[in-house]
């Protein structure tokens, strides 16, 4: 980390701005990383995998920042392809640009590197990063992040004893090349081989505690495929935090945590002093799988007694009554000094009504997943870059309508049109009888509503309009739906997208434009002067300044 005027002038040559503009973000802290992703061996389930590797870790270094620091990330791509990282909730505030997924951000080509910069504006919390193409995820370059609130913040519990990360998620024993070559064959990827806790099998990690310390845990699922529960044997788990919102803190014995979720939950160690068991186990699955982590208590003498803690297997029920007991802390500052119930969001008209829902579909005689119909190719440029540069022909706004059509899928590269300062209610409908879990680039939303069944403009009558938690992930039962509203306060192209990887791959995804005619900083930051540019925007120049 560093601060002054040469890391000013490092953003400021990057980014493109004048030297002045960036003196203002120059009283926030900057924090430097250098990362070299390469191609390594792992046994993660006791066979050798090719994994993708971050400063030769498996999962990749933690992220650690405080609101509003600007993360600079220097990434070497020493892979055989093409590469990208994304940030899953780092809202990349009038800057998409550095979204990372495949609409906004060209690769970083083998053997080159790219400089990514972030910055935590306004945010706190737990997110991860993962990269995005070619289905590298199942191989790995996952990592965590931790937001913390700045010092004169006041955070709703006290310091806990230690902070620690538990990325948990379903694994494959094949290799990641191989599986991406099953999805472009048109063949179902199968069960996953196992579960793993923080790139671990069965007791491979452990978390230390000091009896009757108090800490907290940061709990993502990183997987491809399968909402997952974790439950502490002995113990109950206290949830204070979700994606950058603190909760009501509420007491549970396990804790469901979807595709692509996170979730902060404190711990105290006021059992008697044993090594006890962390149990992951699937969800909505026939065939249930289980791996565990260990909790050992300094002054342990030995294992535990006693079976290994239960938890839901099927049970949608179970798991839709604990969502809707997550509730927003209102009263509790976010990442600046007012409450965060101060936001009043149900008492906001809603301007649109957008409705989504998936489906699978065949398509060319191979497996493919839609929204509203619509399965999405991606363009031979980054739609985000096609836009700045006026690119015609690369996307068209309208390729995704509003509402579900119910007729056949088809393959479009698909952008739906959004204005500039819209409040808009959108709402994800699941007919079919998997959990699905969608995920919005560019922002937090407010989860309003779910229930089991079609949606209506009756199901309005049982939104929560009060203290419904903000979030940027968030899951849709089977034969179910679930309801959002979202201020549309962030201008550019924004990845929206199923966190099951291989439903995503496939095409269960779009993008949001949410425009302005506005050419003002204010609202968006120009192209940066670092951006690598491909496809039809090849040799073009990012910036004259």
């Amino acid at each position: 980390m560093a601060r002054g005027g040469s890391a000013v002038a490092v953003l400021s040559f990057l980014l493109g701005l004048p030297l002045l503009s960036v003196l203002v973000a120059g009283e926030d802290p900057y924090r430097f990383f250098t990362w070299n992703v390469s191609y390594g061996d792992i046994y993660p389930l006791g066979v050798k995998q090719q994994g993708i590797l971050i400063n030769g870790q498996f999962p990749g270094p933690q992220i650690e920042a405080v609101t509003n620091d600007n993360l600079v990330v220097n990434v070497f791509n020493k892979l055989n392809e093409p590469f990208l990282l994304s940030w899953s909730g780092i809202q990349q505030r009038r800057n998409s640009f550095e979204d990372g997924v495949a609409g906004t951000t060209c690769p970083i080509p083998p053997g080159a590197n790219f400089t990514y910069i972030l910055q935590a504006k306004d945010q706190i919390g737990t997110y991860f990063y993962f990269p995005s193409l070619a289905f590298h995820k199942a191989a790995g370059g996952f990592g965590g992040i931790r937001v913390l609130s700045r010092p004169r913040i006041p955070v709703p519990f006290p310091p806990p004893a230690a902070d620690y990360t538990v990325l948990i998620g379903d694994w494959y024993k094949t290799n990641h090349t191989d599986l991406r070559y099953m999805l472009d064959s048109g063949k179902a990827l199968g069960f996953p081989d196992g579960l793993l806790i923080n790139g671990r099998g069965w007791n491979g990690y452990t978390f230390t505690v000091q009896p009757g310390m108090t800490y907290r845990f940061r709990i993502t699922n990183v997987g491809l495929a399968t909402s997952l529960n974790i439950r502490f044997q002995g113990h109950t788990i206290k949830l204070v935090e979700v994606e950058g919102s603190h909760t009501m803190q509420t007491a549970y014995s396990s804790l469901d945590v979807h595709l692509g979720q996170s979730y902060s939950v404190l711990l105290t160690a006021d059992q008697p002093g044993f090594d006890y068991s962390i149990v992951v186990s699937t969800r909505f699955t026939t065939k249930i799988i289980s791996t565990t982590a260990v909790l050992h208590y300094a002054n342990s003498a030995g294992k535990a007694p006693g079976p290994l803690p239960g938890g839901p297997t099927t049970q949608i029920d179970w798991s839709l009554n604990q969502a809707r007991s997550i509730r927003w802390n209102l009263t509790a500052s976010g990442p600046r000094p007012n409450p965060q119930g101060s936001y009043h969001y149900g008492q906001v008209p809603t301007t649109r009504t957008i409705r989504l829902a998936n489906s699978a579909a065949t398509i060319n005689g191979k497996q493919r997943y839609a929204v509203n119909s619509v399965s999405h190719v991606n363009a031979d440029t980054p739609l985000k870059i096609a836009d700045y540069y006026k690119i015609a022909g690369v996307f068209s706004v309208g390729t995704i309508s509003d509402s579900p059509t119910y007729g056949g899928a088809y393959l479009r590269t698909s952008v739906m049109g959004a204005d500039y300062r819209g409040y808009v209610e959108i709402v994800f409908e699941n007919s079919e009888n998997e959990v699905q879990s969608w995920h919005i680039d560019g922002y937090a939303f407010w989860v309003v509503g779910m229930n089991g069944g079609k949606w209506s403009p009756a199901s309005r009558q049982i939104y929560n309009l009060r203290d419904g938690v903000s979030r940027y992930t968030v899951q849709v039962y089977p034969n179910a739906w679930t309801a959002i509203y979202m201020p549309l306060d962030n201008v550019g192209m924004w990845n929206v997208r199923s966190e099951t990887w291989a439903r995503q791959y496939l095409g269960q995804q779009f993008y949001l434009r949410v425009w302005t005619p506005s050419t003002s900083w204010r609202d968006e930051f120009p192209i940066p002067k670092n951006a690598l540019l491909c496809g039809r925007a090849a040799g073009r120049r990012t910036r004259p300044f």
